[in-house]
C-alpha cells in the first residue's frame, strides 16, 4: 500500500467513497445532506463540503456500496456522482458567471422601472400598467427564479427548509399578495410586483459575485489539480514504435507509458528506457532539476525535461503520489474543526427558527402592534416585515464561514509543500506550547553513513555486514539503510525464526549460529557481555551465539534548516524538545548547535517511553506538537495534540500524522504554525461577522427599529443585505489568508531560515 493512501477504512469492512455533490446552497443544505447519508443503514460518518461541493463518506462494505449511497442521495434533494477511483481528482470547471450576473442585472432594471417612470420624458402609459408589472414578475419567477423556487419548494416538501426556501417564500408570497391586492382593488392593498423581482435580482447578483470569489479562493487547490496530465501515450509493449494517447483514467498498474520531453509524467512509475533530467520541484520543493535513468522512480505530476524515456506504471490515480496529496487536500476540507461541527449543527436548524421568527413577526404586527402604534400599522406590513425576515436570514455565511477559510489555507499550505488534514488539526495548532522533535531522521538527514566496524570475534568486516544486512533486509529504519547501503548489493543470507524488538534490536538464525543486533544497552540486557566495547556515536552492535563479535559506530549530521528552524520556534515562544533512542554520548554533540538545554534532550528512549513523556507534558498542560517520521514515533505522533510527519517517513508515521511535510524541510512547519494562526483567525472572524449579521438583520427586518425612529427594511434591501453577507465572508477568507502569506514579517522569516540553511550547506 502507498504511504500516503488514506482512503481505504480502517478494518477490512470499512471503506472510504468520495462523492461530488449538487445542489448545495447553504449551511442547512450541509447539515441536511449529513443527516439524510447518517441515516443510511451501514453508512457510518459522512462530511459534506458546502465549498468544494463534495461529500466523503465512510460505510460497512459488507452493508451498502457506493452505488446504493448516489441512489440514496438523489431521492432527496441533491445530486450526487461517484468519483473514478482511478480517475484523476478534478474541481467542476469553473463556470461563467455573466449570463447569471446579466439576468440579474436586467431583473433589477426591470423591478426599477415603476419607481423611474417619473423620470422618463413623455407620457408612458403602458409602463405604468399592473399588466406589465405582473408579467415581468412572473416571468421573473418561471426563468431566472425557476431553480430557487423549485430547489426551496423542494427542501420544504422533503421536511429540510434551506435558503432557496426562505427566498422562495419571500419571493412568492410578495408575488402572490400582489397578485390578490391587483385582482381584487377593494381590499386597498398596495401591488408590488417589484419586491419579488428586485429580491431575485439581488440574489442572483449575489450568487454571481461569490461564485467568482469562491472561485479564485480555489485557485490554489486547481493550480495543484493542474499538474495532472489528462492523457497519457500508451504502448502496448517495450518494443513497439506506434504509442496510442488514452485518457489517464484508462492507465493501469504494469503499463508501459512514453513520456516525450517537455510532457509531464501521468503516474508513478520506473524508468525502464532512456534517461532523462525531472523538474520535481512542484513535488518536493528541490529546485534542481534530477537526472534519472534506468531503474529510478519518477511521480506523476512531475516534469520531464531533457529526453523522451519509457516507465512501467506502479501507481496511478488517487493511488499515485500526487493523486494522493490531491486526496489527502480535498479530505482536509472535509475534516470539521469542532468550531463548525457546532456552525453546521445550529444551520440545521437555521430555517425552521427563521420560518417561526417570520411566523412571529406577521402575527405580532398584524395583532398585537396596532394596539401600541396604531399609526404605524398597515394591512400589508406585517407581511412585508415577515418576508423581509425571511430573505435577510443568512444562514449562506454562517455555512461559508469555516470552509471557505479552510480552502483557502489548506489549498495555500499544499501549494506551500505542506498537507494539512483538516480544520480540527488547525483548531488544535491554535494552542500549541511544546514542539517535539525525533532526532534520527527528523532534525537530522536520516543519511547515516557507516564510520568504522571494530571487531570482537573472528567475523571478517564483509561478513559482519553480510549477516546484519541480512537480519535488517525488511526494516525501513534509518540505521537498517545505512547498513544496506554499506553492504551493497551482494547477495544476502537466509534468516529463520527473525524477531524484532520496536527500537531495540532484532535476532534470529542464520544456519546454526543464533545471531542477535542492536543497541549496547538492549545486548546487555540479554546477558551478553559488552563491557569491551565504548562507542560514543550511534552504533548496532552483533552478537553471534550469545557473543558481542562487531559493534558498527555510525555518523549523521543535522538537516540543512534544522539550525534556524528550532531557533525561529524558539524566539516564537515555543519549549523545543528533542527525543531519541540513542545515548548521550551520541546525541549531544550532533545537537550542539541547536543550542538546547539539557534538559530538554532526552536520549535512550524506547517508543513507550516517548509516549510516556508526551503524555506528561499534556497532562500538565502543555499542548504538544510531534515531529517524527519512523515506526517507533507512531505511538508519540497519535498521542501529541499535532502529529507532523514527513514525507520521506514511514508509512505508519505518515498514517499517523495531522500534518505531512510534503517537500521534507523542517522550515515547512513555521508554514504549519504561522498558516494556521492566519486560517483559524479568519474562520473565527467569520463565524463572528456570520452570528453578528444574524443576530442585528433579523430584529432589523422584524421591525424592531419601527416603533422608535420609523426604520424598517423592504424585503428587496433585506435580500441585498443577505447576498452582501455571503460576499463578505468570502472576500475576507481569501483575502486576509493570502495577504498574511504575502506578509512582509512571513517571508522574511523563512527567507532568513533558507538562506541560513543554504549556508550551512554549503559548509557541510
Amino acid at each position: 500500500m502507498s504511504p500516503l493512501s488514506t482512503l481505504n477504512g480502517s478494518d477490512a469492512t470499512s471503506a472510504t467513497v468520495l462523492l461530488r455533490v449538487s445542489g448545495l446552497r447553504c449551511a442547512g443544505c450541509v447539515r441536511s445532506l449529513e443527516r439524510q447519508l447518517e441515516q443510511l443503514p451501514g453508512v457510518t460518518a459522512a462530511a459534506v463540503n458546502l465549498v468544494t461541493g463534495t461529500a466523503i463518506v465512510t460505510y460497512g462494505s459488507s452493508l451498502t456500496s457506493p452505488d446504493a449511497i448516489v441512489q440514496h442521495i438523489n431521492q432527496g434533494t441533491f445530486q450526487a456522482t461517484l468519483v473514478a477511483p482511478n480517475a484523476p481528482l478534478q474541481l467542476p470547471p469553473p463556470s461563467d458567471g455573466k449570463p447569471l450576473a446579466a439576468l440579474a442585472i436586467g431583473l433589477l432594471i426591470l423591478s426599477s422601472l415603476g419607481h423611474g417612470i417619473h423620470l422618463l420624458p413623455g407620457h408612458w402609459p403602458m409602463l405604468e400598467t399592473m399588466v406589465l408589472h405582473w408579467g415581468l414578475a412572473t416571468l421573473a419567477l418561471l426563468l431566472p427564479g425557476r431553480d430557487i423556487v423549485r430547489e426551496g419548494i423542494k427542501g420544504l416538501w422533503h421536511g429540510r427548509p434551506n435558503m432557496n426556501t426562505l427566498v422562495a417564500l419571500g419571493a412568492l408570497a410578495a408575488y402572490g399578495t400582489s397578485t390578490v391586492a391587483w385582482l381584487w382593488p377593494q381590499l386597498g392593498w398596495d401591488c408590488f410586483f417589484d419586491e419579488p423581482v428586485m429580491i431575485l435580482g439581488f440574489i442572483l447578483l449575489g450568487r454571481t459575485l461569490e461564485q467568482g470569489v469562491r472561485q479564485r479562493a480555489q485557485q490554489g487547490l486547481r493550480s495543484l489539480l493542474a499538474l495532472q496530465p489528462l492523457e497519457a501515450t500508451w504502448l502496448p509493449s517495450l518494443e513497439c514504435r506506434e504509442p496510442w494517447p488514452i485518457p489517464v483514467s484508462q492507465i493501469q498498474v504494469g503499463d508501459w507509458l512514453w513520456v516525450a520531453a517537455g510532457d509531464t509524467f501521468p503516474a508513478d512509475g520506473t524508468i525502464v528506457a532512456g534517461e532523462t533530467l525531472v523538474d520535481e520541484s512542484m513535488l518536493t520543493g528541490e529546485a534542481t532539476p534530477v537526472l534519472k535513468g534506468l531503474g529510478a522512480t519518477v511521480l506523476a505530476g512531475s516534469r520531464n525535461q531533457a529526453a523522451a524515456v519509457t516507465i512501467r506504471v506502479e501507481r496511478c490515480g488517487q493511488a499515485a503520489f500526487l493523486g494522493q496529496i490531491l486526496e489527502l487536500v480535498l479530505q482536509a476540507q472535509n475534516r470539521k474543526a469542532p468550531v463548525q461541527r457546532v456552525a453546521d449543527r445550529v444551520a440545521g436548524y437555521f430555517g425552521y427558527g427563521v420560518l417561526a421568527l417570520a411566523a412571529a413577526t406577521g402575527l405580532f404586527w398584524w395583532a398585537i402592534a396596532p394596539h401600541f402604534w396604531p399609526n404605524l400599522t398597515t394591512p400589508l406590513l406585517p407581511l412585508k416585515l415577515a418576508l423581509s425576515v425571511l430573505v435577510i436570514a443568512c444562514p449562506c455565511a454562517l455555512g461559508l464561514a469555516t470552509p471557505i477559510a479552510l480552502l483557502v489555507g489548506t489549498s495555500r499550505a499544499a501549494a506551500n509543500g505542506v498537507v494539512i488534514r483538516g480544520g480540527d488539526v488547525l483548531e488544535r495548532s491554535q494552542h500549541l506550547t511544546t514542539i517535539v522533535f525525533d532526532k534520527t531522521g527528523t532534525l537530522t538527514s536520516g543519511q547515516l553513513e557507516l564510520e568504522a566496524v571494530t571487531r570482537y570475534g573472528s567475523l571478517e568486516e564483509e561478513e559482519v555486514l553480510t549477516v546484519l544486512a541480512s537480519l535488517e533486509q525488511e526494516s525501513s529504519h534509518p540505521l537498517a539503510r545505512a547498513i544496506q547501503r554499506a553492504h551493497g548489493c551482494a547477495e544476502l543470507l537466509a534468516v529463520t525464526d527473525l524477531t524484532t524488538e520496536l527500537g531495540l534490536g532484532v535476532c534470529g538464525w542464520i544456519g546454526e549460529h543464533y545471531y542477535q543486533a542492536g543497541r549496547l544497552a538492549w545486548l546487555d540486557r540479554q546477558g551478553i557481555d559488552c563491557r569491551d566495547a565504548h562507542p560514543s556515536t550511534t552504533h548496532v552492535a552483533l552478537a553471534c551465539d550469545r557473543q558481542l563479535v562487531a559493534v558498527c559506530t555510525f555518523r549523521d549530521r543535522l538537516r540543512s534548516d534544522a539550525i534556524e528552524t528550532v531557533k525561529a520556534l524558539k524566539n516564537q515562544g515555543f519549549a523545543v524538545h528533542v527525543l531519541t533512542g540513542d545515548t548521550a554520548h551520541a546525541t549531544q554533540p550532533l545537537l550542539a548547535p541547536l543550542n538546547l538545554p539539557a534538559d530538554a534532550i532526552h536520549t535512550d528512549l524506547q517508543p513507550h517511553e516517548k509516549l510516556a513523556l508526551i503524555e506528561a507534558w499534556q497532562a500538565a498542560g502543555e499542548t504538544v506538537a510531534m515531529v517524527g517520521d519512523g515506526l517507533n514515533d507512531a505511538p508519540a505522533l497519535t498521542t501529541a495534540a499535532v502529529g507532523i510527519s514527513l514525507a520521506s517517513g514511514t508509512e505508519v508515521a505518515i498514517e499517523a500524522a495531522d500534518v505531512i511535510l510534503v517537500r521534507n524541510q523542517l522550515s515547512d512547519l513555521l508554514t504549519v504554525l504561522s498558516l494556521s494562526r492566519a486560517t483559524f483567525a479568519k474562520i473565527q472572524q467569520n463565524l463572528l461577522w456570520a452570528v453578528a449579521y444574524n443576530l442585528v438583520g433579523l430584529p432589523v427586518a422584524a421591525g424592531a427599529l419601527l416603533p422608535l425612529w420609523g426604520v424598517s427594511l423592504t424585503p428587496a434591501v433585506a435580500a441585498a443585505c443577505m447576498a452582501f453577507s455571503s460576499i463578505a465572508v468570502v472576500v475576507n477568507s481569501l483575502w486576509g489568508i493570502n495577504a498574511f502569506t504575502r506578509s512582509y514579517s512571513y517571508r522574511s522569516l523563512l527567507r532568513t531560515v533558507k538562506s541560513d540553511s543554504s549556508i550551512g550547506k554549503s559548509n557541510t
